[in-house]
């Protein structure tokens, strides 16, 4: 018998989309040109520059409730599609206005951008050179991207780039933790990421001096009432508090409540009424266990223009109050103004 070949990216893409029952289909229409999305956020570290690039899309592409692949291409975009993505960025007149405050860049395909089959590592470097040259303050570089493509090599070369700017400039490794429990995040959420795994990253990670960000669902699957959802946060939580701890690792812990996002088996369950997005009261609740951690906290609160109709986390004006409560405590880590909105 001849031996089985791998799947080529696509097919990797269309085999994750399938095992996921995902029903959307790719943005293959997108100019190539422009970035897929970009906007602004403010937290305790000072304004961030959120930039999500258009690339070929996630090679896993199987996580349940995740619909962000429907954004990138099927097929392969080219390095110099990206770079003409990167130029477009710093001659954005609303972003190059505000150069001088931008203190954090985050960069995203909705992916891996250290996967080199689907982001490319001659535009990431022109990316490293371009952010040196404009944004003279700017303290931390975040890559998304899932632990299996942290290559300490080419992080090593990226973190010597990044220092080389105006003002010394750290990474971020932000990945997709989701949630604390095995069996949800594995087996239901179909995530694929063991924390033996994340540990390992975290560990060698910390020894290059670079820091973590891990992304938190909270409520992301049907069956999870509030008050379970709100206990695997802390759970969460306390986990990562205790490998920050021992690992000497700075750590940031980026809560999103969960929207219902389009073409997904979280749309199927929350049409039949069978789930419901977490409310933002819960999500202050979940957070309050942050307090007293040698961690940072970053309450997510957009949901991407990717949630079906009324399956946002935002329910009605009465939420925008507290929507103003939390961005206030992403700006100031002061948790006594989350306990005021309970």
């Amino acid at each position: 018998m001849a031996p089985r070949l791998p799947l080529n990216v696509v097919e990797q893409i269309v085999r994750g989309s399938n095992d996921g029952r995902k029903t959307y289909t790719f943005n293959d229409g997108h100019d190539y040109n422009l970035p897929a999305q970009w906007w602004f956020q403010e937290s305790h570290e000072g304004l961030i520059l959120f930039l999500v690039f258009y690339t070929q899309a996630c090679q896993w592409s199987r996580c349940l409730a995740c619909n962000l692949p429907s954004r990138m291409s099927k097929d392969h975009v080219s390095y110099k599609a990206v770079i003409s993505q990167i130029d477009w960025v710093f001659a954005n007149p609303e972003i190059m206005v505000r150069k001088d405050e931008i203190r954090k860049v985050i960069l995203s395909n909705n992916g891996s951008v250290l996967d080199q089959e689907t982001f490319s590592t001659t535009a990431l470097m022109y990316l490293m050179a371009k952010l040196n040259l404009n944004f003279r303050w700017l303290d931390v570089i975040s890559l998304e991207t899932r632990p299996e493509y942290v290559d300490l090599a080419e992080i090593v070369v990226l973190s010597r780039a990044a220092a080389e700017g105006d003002t010394p400039t750290r990474i971020e490794l932000a990945v997709g933790f989701e949630v604390f429990d095995d069996h949800i995040r594995n087996d239901v959420l179909m995530k694929g990421l063991h924390l033996a795994v994340f540990e390992k990253m975290v560990t060698q990670a910390t020894s290059h001096g670079f820091r973590i960000k891990c992304y938190l669902m909270q409520k992301p699957v049907p069956g999870m009432s509030d008050e379970e959802a709100i206990k695997d946060v802390e759970c969460a939580i306390e986990y990562l508090h205790r490998v920050s701890e021992s690992c000497g690792a700075l750590i940031n812990v980026h809560l999103n409540p969960t929207y219902v996002a389009r073409n997904t088996d979280l749309e199927v369950a929350f049409l039949r009424g069978e789930y419901v997005p977490p409310f933002l009261s819960d999500v202050a609740k979940a957070a309050l266990a942050g307090r007293g951690k040698s961690l940072t906290m970053f309450i997510g609160l957009y949901d991407e223009g990717l949630a079906v109709p009324g399956g946002s986390f935002i329910r009605d004006e009465r939420d925008e109050g507290l929507v103003a409560v939390l961005e206030q405590f992403n700006r100031t880590q002061n948790f006594e103004v989350i306990e005021s909105m309970l």
